[in-house]
């Protein structure tokens, strides 16, 4: 019974930085002399697994790696073959950037073979530089060239989240809101989560630079150095962010403490004011013989009077003692 095969893309190298699309005959006749091979597939499609256990000849453990559904970002290696599991940000539309994308690789020095379930981007933008004839000419640069578009699309991000952060700082000293709390939340949950998923990604990178591999030359670990800085930055920036968010999250609910402690001052202002009122309005309105005035046709008229000096030497008094 054939296998159904359907990789997303079979691409072989030109080492020109091209590249031409293979039709599954011919990846299944392809040896390295040919070129090298990159070819994507999707894990979730029933033909990925039957064509990597009959026709890939990669060791079992290879394939569970590329076959995984949940993984972490690390880089294993495993005879002449470098297992990697890497995330980048989730820039579809309609996504959440922290809903990080997997991609699974198994690389040799002239094959890469790469799994994913979601689209990735970063994919994407190495497919338009082959066809432009500007993208990697071998696994090396392949590696390099993908974990540098998986960084430059995480700092895309970490740079929107800080904009997003300094407006709701400036909001937030100018007219602040109850929904404000909602966003400085929601902004700090998204600064753990991408840090989740940053630092392993940077110890990744970091083993990377010191697996021993004929292909991993020198000067492809230098710019994978570089790729590894620019993802430090990008934490250290990250836990900036996590500590800006939670400092205007301090401020929110001090600036709400205070405004509910200024109006429980009002209300106590207030009743400081009418207790004594409503004392002597209760008192004289006792149904009982002997009330003072209950024969003067001016009485109500006097005791109005009394209350509105009453309440004039209580505002004269706070005021004195400075609690208004």
């Amino acid at each position: 019974m054939a296998i159904e095969f359907n990789p997303l893309h079979a691409l072989l190298l030109d080492g020109q930085g091209g590249s031409r699309p293979l039709t599954p005959a011919e990846v299944n006749a392809w040896s390295p002399d040919q070129g090298t091979l990159w070819l994507h597939m999707d894990y979730t499609e029933a033909g990925t697994r039957e064509w990597l256990e009959q026709h890939s000849d990669l060791p079992e453990l290879a394939i569970e790696s590329l076959l995984a559904e949940n993984t972490r970002p690390r880089v294993a290696l495993l005879g002449e073959h470098l297992l990697m599991a890497l995330r980048g940000v989730n820039t579809n539309p309609g996504a959440d950037p922290e809903d990080m994308v997997s991609i699974r690789l198994c690389v040799s020095a002239t094959r890469i073979i790469s799994t994913r379930k979601r689209r990735l981007m970063s994919v994407s933008r190495l497919l338009e530089e082959l066809d432009k004839g500007m993208g990697p000419s071998n696994s090396a640069e392949l590696i390099v060239q993908l974990n540098d578009r998986l960084v430059e699309r995480m700092g895309t991000t970490v740079e929107n989240l800080d904009d997003s952060l300094s407006d709701l700082e400036l909001d937030l000293l100018s007219q602040p809101s109850g929904e404000m709390r909602q966003a400085v939340r929601s902004l700090r949950r998204q600064s753990i989560s991408l840090r989740r998923y940053y630092a392993p990604q940077r110890d990744a990178f970091n083993q990377l630079q010191n697996e021993r591999l004929s292909w991993l030359t020198t000067e492809v670990k230098l710019a994978l150095r570089e790729v590894s800085d620019r993802l430090l930055r990008h934490i250290e920036d990250l836990d900036m962010l996590r500590e800006r968010a939670a400092m205007a999250q301090e401020e929110l609910t001090s600036q709400q403490g205070e405004q509910l402690n200024q109006r429980m001052y009002v209300l106590s202002i207030i009743s400081a004011i009418f207790l004594p009122l409503g004392f002597l309005t209760g008192l004289l309105g006792i149904n009982v013989g002997g009330i003072p005035g209950a024969d003067n046709d001016n009485a109500f008229l006097l005791f109005l009077v009394s209350l509105s000096l009453m309440v004039g030497g209580l505002l004269w008094l706070f005021r004195r003692w400075r609690w208004l």
